[in-house]
């Protein structure tokens, strides 16, 4: 059985194309491949416990300006909230 057979595809090109859409550099992909024909899976599950990591570090940065838009967002509908009810309150 070829190494890739054993983890569920059926290339080395299938790997590649996956390393591809993790958002794996060429160069993380080069340093996974040649574990990957070593047959070294600790430093293959190193390596992508290491993209995981970053990739998740993104995402949390993302959030959080996510959350500083919407409080933005929220200051501005809060304002424009009590402006018209200025204006309702100054016609009565």
């Amino acid at each position: 059985m070829r190494p890739e057979q054993a983890i569920g595809y059926e290339s080395k090109e299938a790997v590649i194309r996956n390393l591809r859409d993790a958002g794996c550099n060429p160069d993380t992909i080069r340093c996974f491949m040649r574990y990957f024909d070593q047959g070294d899976w600790k430093d293959q599950l190193s390596l992508l416990e290491e993209q995981r990591e970053t990739i998740l570090g993104r995402v949390h940065e993302e959030e959080r300006q996510i959350v500083c838009l919407d409080y933005l967002v929220y200051q501005i509908q809060n304002r424009k909230k009590q402006e018209v009810g200025k204006i309702g309150g100054s016609q009565k």
